[in-house]
């Protein structure tokens, strides 16, 4: 494998790749639970014979609704290495977020966990119409129903196995990965084995991960900054992953402490809570190397005091989205402290840049406008939608992010604004008119709109504006509990204003600049 490009590359020969060059390395550090680089290419090529034998077919989906967990992992790379395509979901939906992914992928199964924050995520599917979904595989480390699937591809011999992989192409899809976009409407990003490969070397390769590293995996692997950048980017490089199911401050800095880990990406709020950790100098975090940083607006303060009070080396920061493949550009290890502080870096090779104004006109260097992507990491498109396909991407092959950009002299880009409606909580990209879609579904709302408000710990927070049915009464605790149960956590608004009229345009849109000019700041 290592005689062809990265971007001729499959999944499957990736695994080989590790498996030939790391045999004895570990791969995967969960809890109890050890894997070498040789012992993944055994279990997933195992799993993989269990996927063949229910009759799944190349290019057919599988959904992972799972915290970060080594099961997980292997999963995704059986279904990937035969040529099925991952559908992660997010593990804080609902029933009803969660099954409208399902159906809009046809995923043919799904592999979920039954014990999350005393959960069980299955459970939440019961009375949704999935005619396409034929099974769901609980992959609780205790449970036994993983054991028993894979069990069940003992009939497929390694020759059928090896024709399946050999099947697929660089360019099979890999998965996909439902984000709102701008229009708050959840669509399905395609990527390719090849692009994802091709990007997580170009990132691995910017930020320094070494053969040998040890990285926590804190950011969910439902997401490409925990999957791509996190356990993909361990198995290009010969790290170890560790994988964290639940951010806890003290215990991730036991696990920091013990296992002398050398890598920790995340968003800000991570590393926030750390620094703000009573029993930070309790732990001996001397181990750690490397930080890379992004998913927000990310304060210069941050970056110094991760470098003073952490004592963190190299403190990097990047930027991506899912529509190109989770990265675009990154800052490097040799790049200034102070140009870290204030750039999310230059594009990967390989891959362009333009800043444009309203007309689609390149603005002059250190001017503000949109910023514009092309080349490898470039999403395919959206699943079943080439109409939104067609606006995110012309014909000369740009993406438009819809982010608002500076590009100085030496490439370097620094974003100062985000998509018209987009806000970051926690690190999590959260979507007004997906909310609002959800609000207006509880009998006392007649309309909403959300905006996001400055909070000092989360980035930002959602704060809706209800207008109210006639004879109703508004009830807050009542209201967010009721929000809690249809909507993941970070979406849940932290505020309510109750108004009689939204602002609205000539045309009736509702003017969300005009609510956010009533935030104090």
């Amino acid at each position: 494998m290592t005689k062809h490009p990265v971007q001729q590359w499959t999944m499957a020969g990736l695994v080989d790749r590790a498996a030939r060059e790391w045999p004895d390395q570990l791969a995967v550090h969960d809890g109890e639970r050890r894997r070498t680089f040789a012992d993944l290419r055994v279990h997933s090529h195992s799993a993989a014979k269990a996927i063949i034998a229910r009759g799944l077919e190349h290019g057919e989906r599988i959904a992972i609704w799972a915290p970060n967990a080594l099961d997980w992992i292997i999963v995704a790379l059986a279904a990937e290495q035969v040529g099925l395509v991952v559908v992660p979901l997010n593990t804080r939906y609902r029933g009803r977020e969660a099954a409208d992914i399902l159906r809009r992928s046809q995923a043919r199964m799904l592999f979920a966990t039954r014990e999350f924050l005393g959960t069980d995520l299955p459970a939440l599917l019961e009375g949704e119409d999935l005619p396409d979904l034929q099974g769901c595989v609980a992959i609780d480390p205790d449970a036994d129903e993983l054991v028993r699937f894979v069990e069940s591809g003992k009939m497929i011999d390694d020759a059928q196995l090896a024709a399946r992989i050999a099947a697929v192409t660089p360019e099979a899809i890999a998965d996909i990965l439902f984000t709102s976009g701008t229009t708050g409407k959840p669509k399905g990003v395609l990527c390719s084995q090849s692009q994802n490969i091709r990007s997580f070397q170009a990132w691995s390769d910017a930020v320094g991960l070494r053969q040998g590293d040890r990285y926590a995996i804190v950011n969910p692997f439902f997401h490409s900054f925990g999957y791509k950048a996190g356990w993909l980017a361990c198995l290009l490089a010969g790290a170890t992953a560790y994988p964290v199911a639940m951010f806890d401050a003290v215990s991730l800095l036991s696990l920091i402490e013990r296992e002398r880990i050398t890598v920790l990406p995340g968003a800000p709020t991570l590393y926030q809570s750390m620094l703000d950790e009573p029993s930070l100098a309790q732990h001996d975090i001397s181990s750690l190397r490397l930080a890379v940083t992004g998913a927000a607006s990310v304060p210069p303060s941050l970056i110094r005091r991760l470098r003073e009070d952490l004592g963190i080396d190299d403190v990097l920061t990047a930027y991506g989205l899912t529509e190109a493949t989770g990265v675009v550009t990154t800052t490097r290890p040799d790049d200034p402290a102070e140009l870290i502080a204030v750039s999310c870096g230059i594009a990967l090779p390989g891959v362009e840049l333009r800043i444009v104004d309203g007309e689609g006109n390149q603005v002059p260097t250190g001017e503000p406008g949109e910023l514009l992507v092309r080349g490898f990491n470039v999403m395919i498109g959206y699943h079943n939608d080439p109409a939104a396909t067609e606006e995110a991407i012309d014909a000369d092959g740009w993406l438009r992010t819809g982010d608002i950009a500076v590009q100085d002299e030496n490439g370097y880009v620094r974003i100062t604004d985000r998509a018209k409606d987009l806000f970051i909580c926690g690190g999590f990209n959260c979507y007004p008119a997906e909310i609002e879609a959800i609000l207006i579904d509880h009998p006392e709302i007649a309309r909403a709109a959300v905006i996001g408000i400055p909070d000092q710990r989360m980035g930002e927070v959602g704060q809706a504006w209800l207008v109210l049915r006639s004879g109703t009464t508004f009830d807050e605790p009542a209201m967010i509990a009721w929000c809690r149960s249809n909507m993941a956590n970070f979406k849940v608004p932290r505020s309510f204003r109750i108004v009689d009229e939204l602002p609205t345009s000539a045309s009736g849109k509702v003017q969300r600049f005009a609510l956010r000019e009533t935030v104090p700041g």
